[in-house]
């Protein structure tokens, strides 16, 4: 997400204007701020690589059932950034190139407030069945902009072998008994070569999503729920010196400042690390590779106790510019639907967003680790919910990166990183 919002965000919200459709034809606007979603046909469903091979037989399905109003699926890169850029840029040209969006959560107050997404009607989906957490970050203003698809929710993947063999009975829950089993790991000598934690630390939307998850779960906040920054506090410093210490003094591998949700996955999977901070689509490729029933999950470790993950998660959305609007309500119902977010959780271990799947005894005996990951969502923490959160996420990975790669000091970049935020907050 380095792409900078423009002014008019800011604008937007100090004038509090009303969010109206701009629906091009075949989408028509009724009266404003309340779309028609006339016409059907062909649409586009856009979101970023599907890397589990999951998405594709799912819209296979709907369009044998809906020969004339099929789905084109259009893959953006895997880097969340770039996926954010390209769907800005397809809106501020007002092509009708894409219909559904697949948002990051924390993208809908922005494209909301920018009239990129079109208000939806509440009545059409059952979100009173999902988890309110998720349901929130589909929210604007009061007002339905999007509907969950998936949620998420950070976890800590660790290796149940070595621990066990190390005498270590139970996973970490903060960070300083994760180095401690960490240091006993590695004297097994098939662990010797090994790092003991990554997360994601490229310069990208992972390092915003890692930088949180820290202050969070030393006691800090990055915004509260007005949009004011708050990083130049103790709490603040705490999390960020846990993760450029970390760094310094070799707990992260060096290497782990180029890692995405990816590198992170593999070097786990390749047997690199110990233990691994990610989301649980990991699990189920983790389960196909060499370390299959090795592994196992927990909440994330903070500093005194448990910490906290950023609230993760996809909504969709119809694209203010989009045609076939009728047929892009029925499409999102369905890909959102209960039976469907079953079969991603079911094949691609994708949170979903219906609070009764994490208490479905049938499923916790497939996959064990849905009690963490409810546990997770539910304590997890949004990201900054502001219209201008191209200018925040830029400006958090900026400062973050330079604390990890030793250019800055962990308070020298959060001073640094207040002011950032202040000014891009400004109305």
């Amino acid at each position: 997400m380095t792409t900078r919002t423009t002014s008019r965000a800011a604008a937007l919200s100090a004038a509090g204007l009303l969010l109206t459709a701009c629906g091009s034809s075949g989408g028509g606007s009724g009266q404003a701020g309340t779309p028609s979603f006339e016409g059907r046909g062909p649409l586009t469903y856009v979101a970023g690589k599907d890397t589990t091979g999951t998405v594709q037989p799912m819209l296979d399905r709907w369009n044998r059932a809906h020969p004339k109003e099929k789905v084109t699926f259009i893959q953006l890169p895997t880097d969340p950034d770039a996926q954010r850029q390209q769907m800005i840029q397809n809106a501020e040209t007002k092509s009708d190139a894409y219909t559904v969006l697949s948002l990051d959560a924390v993208w809908t107050s922005e494209f909301a407030a920018h009239r990129w997404i079109d208000p939806l009607p509440e009545k059409r989906f059952p979100l009173g069945k999902m988890l309110k957490p998720v349901v929130e970050t589909a929210r604007y203003r009061g007002g339905l902009y999007a509907v969950p698809g998936s949620s998420d929710g950070g976890m800590l993947y660790y290796r149940t072998d070595l621990l066990k063999k190390a005498g270590v009975s139970r996973p970490p829950t903060t960070w300083a008994q994760m180095t401690a089993a960490c240091a006993k790991v590695k004297k097994l000598p098939e662990a010797k070569n090994m790092s003991c934690y990554a997360g994601q630390f490229q310069k990208y939307e992972g390092l915003t999503v890692n930088f949180a998850e820290a202050v969070n779960s030393a006691g800090g906040t990055v915004t509260d729920a007005d949009g004011t920054p708050h990083v130049d506090t103790p709490e603040a410093r705490k999390g960020l010196d846990f993760l450029a210490g970390s760094f310094e003094d070799g707990t992260i591998p060096k290497e782990a400042i180029t890692y995405l949700e990816e590198d992170g996955r593999q070097a786990f999977q390749s047997g690199k690390l110990v233990f691994l901070r990610n989301w649980p689509y990991a699990y189920a490729l983790a389960q196909k590779s060499g370390i299959k029933d090795k592994f196992a999950v927990a909440p994330l470790p903070g500093l005194n106790g448990p910490g906290s993950s950023s609230l993760g998660g996809h909504n969709m959305a119809v694209s203010a510019t989009g045609r076939n609007k009728a047929t892009a309500l029925d499409f999102i119902a369905y890909m959102s639907s209960e039976e469907n977010t079953r079969t991603f959780l079911e094949d691609a271990s994708v949170a979903p967003p219906y609070a009764s799947l994490y208490d479905d005894k049938a499923l916790i005996g497939r996959y064990p680790y849905l009690p963490v990951l409810k546990e997770s969502v539910l304590r997890a923490v949004p990201r900054p919910r502001v219209v201008q959160y191209g200018d925040v996420t830029s400006a958090v990975q900026q400062e973050t990166y330079a604390a990890l790669s030793g250019e800055k000091s962990s308070a020298q970049a959060l001073k640094d990183l207040q002011k950032a935020l202040r000014k891009a907050v400004a109305p």
